[in-house]
């Protein structure tokens, strides 16, 4: 089942313009530029979606 519900990053700061949004769909997860919503957005298998978190949380 997919998730309609964006979720904005934590740590994305209000003016910077580095700012992304989550969602999770069928195995797994999509992610977009909230400066073009309408524009493509990049979807990841779990596994995949679960390492780029990862590498993100270690860096």
């Amino acid at each position: 089942m997919m998730n309609e519900h964006w979720k904005k990053s934590t740590y994305s700061d209000g003016g910077g313009g580095n700012c992304v949004e989550a969602r999770a769909i069928d195995l797994g997860a999509a992610i977009r530029d909230t400066q073009n919503r309408g524009l493509a957005e990049l979807s990841l298998p779990n596994a995949e979606w679960s390492a780029l978190l990862h590498a993100l949380r270690t860096r």
